[in-house]
């Protein structure tokens, strides 16, 4: 692979168009079988006409865009290696960390990697158990798999089946981990409508899971509308097989078989109709959580963390699509939501749709205790245009702990990574960036960064098609975060790095 050290942000000028029974768990040893993909965050591929193809090829060779698979990178970013897709062969998704191991979900899958040597991550062990899109986090000897795909029962060697059957099965698996090289799946819990994504709500004797999922249908015996609200989950940790669902709290109370949250199109033209949450982020150390649900933006208090209680709703029904995540700063003043305009499979950081679609949504949080509200400030999206071969929104990132200033890394799928600053909520700004050129100058594959997150010193992402990729941030705006140490790292479940962390 040919590596461009640029120092300079490129700034494209192409006008492109949008466009319980049975647990078993196999460590591989061969290729599985594919997985069946999700809707919400791998759609449909857009089709892309010769004269769309064309202007990528013409940009590539004016140096507009970089050629296909190639590395680019900002001064102060530097790639230190990629690890590509082995046994597993479905799309890469979520990351979490504990010590010196990353674990890396898969839509067959997840895969376990050592880390100690950043520069040279080397593969533990790789878990064939198919079901997108396979959200993975961590506590303790606890893993935690969504599953987002209807199944014929709850085994790692289900086969795909009909929603519309009542013996289907979606929803939460449960390993143990205490052994890296040699998972167990040990517990599996039933949720309504599957899990998409799942938030962490560690305590000491227990971990609450809180359920995201959606898209309820009236010919789904287990996704019934309406459904907006999520599922949580208890488990005990010295007991994870007796895990269940304790509550399914409404977030969005409504009239009507569609209960309440935004209607969507045709009240509000091209914004998702809210019928349950994409994602779920918690501040334990402040009992606060942030929703991205569909068509809507909320803040809720989890003092109670079996039965969260919504402070705040904000709907943006002008260039938000769909409400996909959300990250606190530190000082739990701010909330960054993102909008995944086209579903993650769609070329959206063009000229065509401009800087405030497809972007992160920067709002303060204003007032206190339960009489705070979410204001909205300002967008930020990537200022490199991407061709329209090159599926590319706002997507999955996390703090970078630098005292005083808020600074985040972000993935935006073929967009690449990027690390910006948005301590002025008014005015963000981009500090570095890593991406690739597409990976066809004809036709549009989804691909990209998936998830890029900051842990120990190193950025990490999770690229749907290339595989795993580390990063190094050398910036004296971020150097300070170097000597935060985590033992522990599941994002949507942010720590307070300042008072829990250690020093080298």
């Amino acid at each position: 692979m040919t590596l461009l050290h640029t120092t300079r942000v490129r700034r494209r000028r192409l006008g492109v168009a949008a466009a319980a029974a049975g647990l078993l768990a196999t460590l591989l040893t061969a290729g599985p079988a594919a997985a069946t993909p999700d809707p919400g965050d791998t759609p449909a591929q857009a089709a892309i006409s010769s004269e769309q193809a064309a202007a990528t090829k013409s940009a590539i060779r004016s140096g507009e865009i970089p050629p296909v698979d190639t590395v680019v990178h900002s001064d102060n970013i530097e790639h230190l290696v990629n690890i590509p897709k082995d046994a597993l062969k479905g799309t890469n998704s979520d990351l979490a960390f504990q010590g010196k191991y990353a674990y890396a979900g898969n839509y067959d899958g997840f895969r376990i990697f050592d880390i100690s040597n950043p520069k040279a991550p080397t593969t533990v062990a790789q878990v064939l158990c198919p079901g997108s899109q396979n959200d993975v986090t961590v506590s303790g000897d606890l893993l935690f798999l969504s599953t987002d795909s209807s199944r014929s029962d709850n085994s790692c060697s289900s086969t795909t089946q009909p929603a519309t059957e009542k013996s289907s099965w979606e929803g939460m698996k449960i390993f143990d981990i205490s052994d890296k090289r040699n998972p167990k799946y040990v517990a599996a819990v039933e949720t309504a409508c599957g899990s998409h994504t799942h938030t962490l709500v560690p305590k000491r004797r227990n971990v609450y899971i809180y359920v995201a999922s959606y898209s309820p249908n009236a010919t789904f015996p287990d996704c019934l509308p309406p459904h907006d609200g999520i599922s949580v989950i208890k488990v005990p940790r010295k007991a994870p097989e007796k895990a269940a669902v304790v509550n399914f709290p409404v977030l969005f109370p409504g009239e009507g078989p569609d209960g309440g949250g935004n209607p969507g199109s045709p009240t509000n033209p091209g914004v998702s109709k809210t019928t349950g949450c994409h994602d779920i982020t918690v501040l334990p150390s402040k009992d606060l959580a942030a929703g991205a649900c569909m068509g809507d933006g909320i803040l809720f208090d989890i003092e109670d963390p079996e039965h969260p209680k919504v402070i705040d709703q904000v709907q943006d029904n002008v260039n938000f699509a769909f409400w996909h995540s959300a990250t606190f700063n530190q000082k739990a003043n701010k909330v960054i939501f993102t909008d995944e305009l086209g579903g993650g499979g769609a070329a959206t950081c063009n000229a065509a749709i401009g800087p405030n679609r497809g972007a992160d949504g920067i709002y303060d949080i204003v007032g206190r205790g339960q009489h705070r509200k979410l204001v909205f400030r300002s967008y930020y999206k990537i200022p490199r245009h991407q061709a329209d071969t090159e599926n590319c929104v706002a997507h999955n990132g996390s703090l970078i702990p630098v005292k005083g200033r808020d600074i985040m890394v972000q993935a935006w799928y073929q967009g690449g990574v990027s690390v910006w600053d948005f301590t002025n909520s008014s005015k963000p700004r981009e500090i570095a960036y890593f991406e690739r050129g597409p990976l066809s100058a004809d036709t549009m594959m989804t691909g990209g960064s998936w998830s890029a997150y900051y842990y120990n010193g190193y950025i990490y992402s999770n690229d749907i098609a290339k595989g795993f990729d580390v990063l190094k941030l050398d910036d004296r705006r971020t150097d300070p975060a170097k000597r935060v140490r985590m033992d522990e790292l599941n994002v949507q479940t942010q720590p307070d790095y300042f008072d829990d962390f250690d020093h080298d």
